[in-house]
């Protein structure tokens, strides 16, 4: 059964560690995940961005897919099924379909528009019991074709987007989808810290986990952070793993084309990459 994030991540906030938000792309990925996140007993967010969520056939689909795997795979810990970066409408759709938890990107609105459109959505939310995602400052670099150039949120808009009752937020704080540049400045914690304490107890979120190195993630963390979204890593050690088994000639000896055999050391690559994010994320043994 899919359960909202307000709880995993409101414990997450207390006991200064983070629950990861791991996207997925297909039944490989969420299955990885998924037994991942048992296996080390931590909470879990599973994320689909709207380009992923046309690609598994709409989010019907997914709600299906992810239900049946929980029942399927006997899975116990907590687990969300979250839109990633939503526009409004797609927002609506999801909840539709079943999803627990929700983001709404509104930060290409201007902020009165935003805060309207944000505040509508929070009713419609609490009243279904699910989590809502709410972002200010655009996050940097290009995820499904939205592309910013990380940019740092202003803590006062935050904290106003955070006052009209969303479960958590995502603050841009330099941080930037897909691969860092070599020129990449870093994390602003001054910034994170003013927005950690205009914020109160509102989990933060880190969007863009992949490539931040391992210090930096633990401060944010003590800073507030309380979810940290992890995409093109898994894709990364996923894509790295099927080379490797092609460029080997696997797929060549018996009955190596089989996609179930083709497809498993990319499912092992991704497990490896969810459990290293969990271990430094603390999220291990919390659920």
């Amino acid at each position: 059964m899919l359960v909202s994030a307000k709880e995993m991540l409101t414990k997450a906030k207390e006991g200064h560690y983070a629950v990861g938000q791991f996207n997925i792309n297909n039944l490989e990925w969420a299955k990885a995940i998924l037994l991942t996140a048992e296996e080390m007993k931590s909470p879990v967010i599973l994320g689909v961005s709207e380009g992923a969520g046309k690609y598994m056939c709409g989010y019907k689909t997914i709600v299906g897919m992810v239900e049946g795997m929980i029942e399927g795979l006997g899975i116990t810990v907590p687990v969300a099924l979250h839109l990633d970066h939503g526009s409004y409408e797609h927002a609506y759709k999801c909840i539709e379909a079943g999803f627990s938890s929700v983001m709404f990107d509104g930060s290409h609105y201007p902020i009165d528009e935003n805060i309207a459109k944000t505040k509508e959505l929070v009713a419609v939310c609490n009243e279904k019991g699910l989590s809502l995602e709410a972002e200010v400052g655009s996050i940097g670099g290009e995820e499904d074709g939205v592309i910013g150039g990380g940019e740092v949120a202003d803590p006062k808009e935050c904290a106003m987007i955070a006052g009209l009752g969303v479960t958590m937020l995502a603050a841009g704080i330099g941080n930037i989808h897909g691969k860092y540049p070599e020129n990449w400045k870093g994390l602003n914690f001054d910034v994170l810290a003013k927005i950690s304490e205009e914020c109160g107890d509102m989990p933060l979120v880190l969007h863009g986990g992949t490539g931040i190195p391992a210090d930096m993630i633990k401060k944010a963390i003590s800073l507030g952070v309380s979810k940290i979204n992890v995409n093109t890593e898994c894709q990364l050690s996923f894509a790295a793993a099927t080379r490797g088994y092609i460029e080997a000639g696997k797929d060549l000896q018996g009955k190596g084309f089989d996609p179930r055999k083709l497809l498993a050391p990319g499912v092992e690559a991704i497990k490896a990459t969810v459990r290293e994010k969990i271990e430094l994320f603390g999220s291990a043994g919390k659920a």
